[in-house]
């Protein structure tokens, strides 16, 4: 009943890429130490390779797994970089491990399924792999075992199975130093060992399991961010791995200062001072040995303190508020480097910005207000009138036992009431313009949306002014009495439209088009026209609702104009239905506007029909973008500009709420058009 490991520390590199790791030398000594003590590990035999070559490598990991007994206790433990490749397969960088064109050259580093391999044929039944590297969970991916009958072992010696312990999980850094002579992880686990701080049942044995959700504490008390894992292949008795001293003062006096430090988060209150100082005389220790111990104990939560200082300080280097992308990206780097979580420096924001945000929010009103007087000033009064309006929602309903059986739509309609005012444009020709109230809202989709992208994300709280928006999209005929107005930049075709009809929508217009438009229209109005904010559309089509559609969680073709049938291309079918929702028909073509119900804001084909032109540039999600309802313009020479809504030509998930498109500003199709707002509040 033989207990062998093998540690592998890798620190230097001659692939230029590869970081050097000069703890990686330091760990596995550190490791052997501990392992060979009679006192502690207890191993028959521990092997050390600092900074191998490949080969000698998986020599030594075959030789480990090889020619062992099923009583046999064997240890892997690595130190150095851990690196994926496109399939998500693992591998052990060497000395010489290289790279091509960023990818891994294979025969340079040793591959998780060779080692797995040798693993799986080896007799052992108690294997243990200690993995302290980037990507270390991945190795556990594909790892499987096989049963070859179970086997007695005494108590001392532990029970079967094979742990894998990894510093990470497969999408986080190992962070090496931290300030530290060891890698963090290491370090708490030689900790564990070394003190028998790990033994928490305090039997005098430190089990697998003990000795990682020690060190686990340990580094997320030090490094947050970081998140030690323990994977079992196949799990039966804890297998024992040290020993620790029983009824040992300074390991009783140890625990107790862990509890505290535990409970209070690093800080000791002075009833508790005085509790640990009867225990010390009680335990005949002395005054450094216990304050040793206390040191150690508090040393992650002083690191952990340090890092949020560090963070606080950088916070007030920013002088401008709200910070700028540039800043939030220097920010989220910073972060990334201390092992910080969201959650650890949300508190940290708050504290330092709270004045700032005051400050900030005061200028806004005032600049707001100085606003609204301008524009009083500037132009007349909008009048206002109620106009009602059929609104409709979706309920799904299944039939059939316990509602198993086929699923059902039920279209509930409802009669709604809204404010508007209307732009007369000449000819009998009017622009009915409907007031959006002020509020707030959750700008994207949830992760759980079916067919949603990661462009809709991260969800965010918007704040949104009052406006009022076009009731339809622009039509034909408001199109060609506005083109017929004095020209501000650039010369509009009367009649560019596909499918023609006065009271379809205006189509094939560019956005460079529809911005000729506004300016014009405020030219003869004295009012200020414009293309909607992405979050001002998205407000107005949502109108409280939060889901996928302004009707529920599903449409048909007899709310909106989409394509409601499937199509099959290159094998693939697209379905014309959303989720549980029922197919309908493909009109192929622009409907004439208010043909179906309005949204709960009374503003028709919201969804469908004809794609419509929103103010801001394309940005590929959400990080950075404004919560105060405006256009996201950071690039003027941005060629994409944002699409809203879906057409006619697409399938129903491009019509949800939260989807978004794009095309270049100069560019025109017969599935594109718009609808204007006007930013100017309505006067009290």
């Amino acid at each position: 009943m033989a207990k062998v490991a093998l540690l592998i520390g890798i620190s230097e590199y001659q692939e230029p890429t590869l970081a050097p790791l000069p703890n990686a030398v330091n760990d596995v000594e550190a490791m052997q130490r501990v392992l060979l003590n009679p006192e502690m590990g207890g191993f028959d035999d521990v092997k050390v390779l600092k900074n191998p070559q490949r080969q000698e490598m998986e020599d030594a990991i075959y030789n480990l797994c090889g020619d062992r007994q099923k009583e046999d206790l064997l240890l892997f433990y690595f130190s150095g970089h851990g690196i994926t490749i496109g399939s998500g397969d693992f591998y052990f960088s060497s000395s010489i491990t290289k790279k091509n064109k960023g990818t891994l050259v294979l025969p340079t580093a040793v591959a998780a399924t060779s080692v797995h391999r040798y693993m799986n044929d080896s007799k052992s039944k108690r294997q243990v792999v200690i993995l302290d590297c980037c990507f270390s969970a991945a190795f556990a991916k594909g790892l499987t075992t096989k049963d070859s009958g179970n086997i007695d072992l005494q108590q001392q010696l532990g029970g079967e199975g094979r742990a894998i312990l990894t510093a990470t999980t497969s999408t986080q850094y190992a962070f090496e130093s931290d300030g530290l002579d060891l890698s963090i992880y290491t370090h708490y686990l030689v900790e564990g060992i070394e003190k028998g701080a790990a033994d928490k049942d305090e039997d005098g044995l430190i089990a697998v399991d003990e000795l990682h959700d020690y060190a686990k504490s340990k580094v997320q008390e030090a490094s947050p961010a970081m998140t030690p894992e323990l994977y079992y292949i196949k799990k039966g008795e804890p297998i024992i791995l040290a020993k620790s001293p029983k009824d040992d003062p300074q390991l009783k006096y140890r625990k107790e200062v862990e509890k505290i430090a535990l409970e209070d988060e690093g800080e000791i209150s002075g009833v508790k001072r005085i509790s640990l100082n009867v225990l010390r005389n009680n335990w005949g220790l002395s005054v450094d040995d216990t304050n040793a111990i206390e040191f150690e104990v508090f040393e992650p939560y002083r690191k952990r303190q340090e890092k949020l200082q560090t963070y606080e300080q950088a916070l007030s280097e920013i002088k401008k508020y709200p910070p700028s992308p540039k800043d939030r990206n220097d920010l989220k780097y910073l972060q990334n480097i201390l092992s910080l979580r969201d959650e650890d420096v949300a508190p940290i924001e708050q504290r330092v910005f709270a004045p700032k945000e005051i400050e900030y929010q005061r200028q806004q009103e005032a600049e707001r207000l100085h606003q609204e007087q301008q524009n009083k000033k500037s132009s007349p009064d909008i009048q206002t009138r109620n106009f009602e309006f059929d609104s409709a929602t979706i309920t799904l309903k299944s039939s059939g036992f316990l509602g198993m059986g086929k699923k059902s739509c039920e279209i509930n309609r409802s009669r709604g009431r809204a404010e508007f005012f209307a732009e007369e444009l000449g000819n009998g020709v009017v622009l009915e313009m409907v007031e959006i109230p002020g509020g707030k809202f959750l700008m994207g989709s949830p992760e759980s949306e079916e067919g949603r992208y990661d462009s809709e994300s991260p969800q965010h709280t918007v704040t949104v002014q009052p406006f009022f928006m076009g009731k339809f999209p622009v039509t034909q005929a408001q199109w060609r009495a506005v083109a017929g107005f004095d020209k501000v930049n650039i010369d509009l075709n009367p009649d560019p439209s596909n499918f023609k009809g006065a009271n379809r929508p205006v189509e094939c217009v560019s956005w460079n088009d529809a911005v000729e438009f506004c300016a014009r229209l405020s030219k003869k109005t004295g009012k200020i026209y414009r293309l909607p904010s992405e979050a001002e559309w998205e407000y107005a089509c949502r109108a409280k609702t939060t889901t996928p559609f302004y009707c529920g969680e599903t449409v048909t073709t007899d709310l909106a104009n989409y394509r409601g049938t499937d199509w099959e291309y290159q094998g693939k079918t697209y379905p014309g239905n959303y989720a549980q929702g029922p197919k309908g028909e493909y009109r192929q073509q622009t409907t004439d506007v208010g043909k179906f119900s309005a949204n709960p804001f009374g503003l028709f084909d919201m969804c469908g029909n004809v794609w419509e032109w929103c103010q801001d540039e394309w940005h590929k999600n959400y990080n950075n973008a404004p919560t105060d309802g405006s256009s996201w313009l950071v690039d003027n020479d941005n060629p994409s500009r944002l699409l809203r809504g879906g057409s006619w030509g697409n399938y129903p998930w491009f019509c949800r709420s939260a989807d978004r498109g794009r095309l270049a500003r100069d560019n025109w199709f017969n599935y594109v058009g718009f609808r204007v707002v006007v930013v100017r509040r309505r006067a009290s």
